[in-house]
């Protein structure tokens, strides 16, 4: 009975703390961890983020890249932190859904480790092709495929990125075969496409849409279960063509597990009218990501679907990580 009460009195002395704490949030410069490399979109994207939330939360907010192991390294930073809201992460559908499935050994946990606060946004996925390539459009770039098994070299950022998901998806519901070429990182698959050196890419809009505009590259299709108001007029979705094809990216806020719920709330918020900001959302529009509003409870629920759906998909396809 005396424990009882102990553990009882314990938990209220917990709780009272952490309402306070969360009352006096924040009385200091929050640490916005990016896990890639500077100057990509998810780092943009965070900075934006940043400046806007300083202003709404009336502190800095540092923005630190902690790039390394498929963005493993800067997330695990934030699933040891203290949940008292002064490290949070800018995570994506690849660190949290993808990498538990590809990755071997994992020092976190996608879903269990972490606190979802807001999602984002949404990478307009493309499928583009080189110039050499004789087709316009899905129906005859499949034909040519089929016609030329083999032949087809396709780029990614990595064995095991989502631009690899992308292409392995879409050979299994096409029906053909092409070669896998992994580059080091996104530029470079970008660049020997548009050179000729791979014929086929699966990437963010971020990095495809200029060499589109410019006519180095074709854009067959995106990959997302709609077609999307950022892109050319009239560009079809890959499952048009081929039906149950879907492959959706996105970037979220997170912070470490256990996070009070008060906390979690005004970070939501102040996220939210961040990414709505029109400065931000024209900066967003013009990278080809279309910016979203969700409640906590929304993208917790779009991080466990996501991280069930994947995670088998990656199981069943046989796909590694590097």
């Amino acid at each position: 009975m005396i424990s009882r009460r102990i553990r009882a009195l314990c938990a209220t002395a917990l709780l009272a703390v952490a309402g306070a704490a969360s009352a006096a949030y924040p009385d200091k410069p929050i640490t916005l961890i990016v896990p890639w490399a500077p100057g990509g979109s998810t780092d943009i994207l965070a900075r934006a983020l940043g400046e806007r939330m300083s202003k709404s939360l009336g502190q800095t907010v540092i923005v630190d890249n902690r790039a390394g192991a498929s963005g493993n390294i800067g997330s695990n930073l934030v699933a040891k932190a203290r949940p008292d809201g002064y490290t949070l992460l800018v995570g994506s559908m690849s660190t949290h859904a993808m990498n538990p499935a590809l990755m071997a050994s994992m020092p976190f946990k996608g879903v269990e480790d972490f606190t979802p606060i807001a999602q984002l946004a949404n990478v307009i996925n493309t499928m583009v092709v080189s110039t050499s390539v004789p087709a316009n459009n899905l129906q005859e770039f499949i034909a040519y495929a089929k016609a030329n098994p083999g032949k087809l070299n396709y780029a990614t950022a990595g064995q095991g990125s989502t631009n690899h998901l992308s292409a392995v998806l879409f050979e299994k519901a096409a029906g053909i075969s092409m070669v896998h070429v992994p580059y080091k990182g996104g530029a470079p698959a970008v660049v020997d496409t548009v050179a000729d050196q791979t014929q086929v890419l699966f990437s963010a809009g971020t990095q495809t849409l200029p060499h589109v505009k410019s006519g180095k590259l074709k854009l067959l299709a995106v990959t997302e279960a709609k077609r999307s108001a950022l892109m050319p007029e009239g560009v079809p979705t890959v499952g048009e063509t081929l039906p149950g094809y879907e492959l959706g990216v996105w970037y979220g806020l997170f912070g470490p597990a256990h996070m009070p719920k008060e906390l979690v709330d005004r970070l939501n918020a102040a996220a939210n009218a961040a990414m709505a900001d029109p400065a931000v959302k024209a900066r967003m529009d013009s990278l080809g990501v279309e910016v979203v509003k969700t409640t906590p409870a929304q993208f917790a629920a779009v991080l466990k679907s996501d991280a069930e759906r994947y995670g088998k998909i990656i199981r069943e396809l046989g796909i590694k990580g590097e």
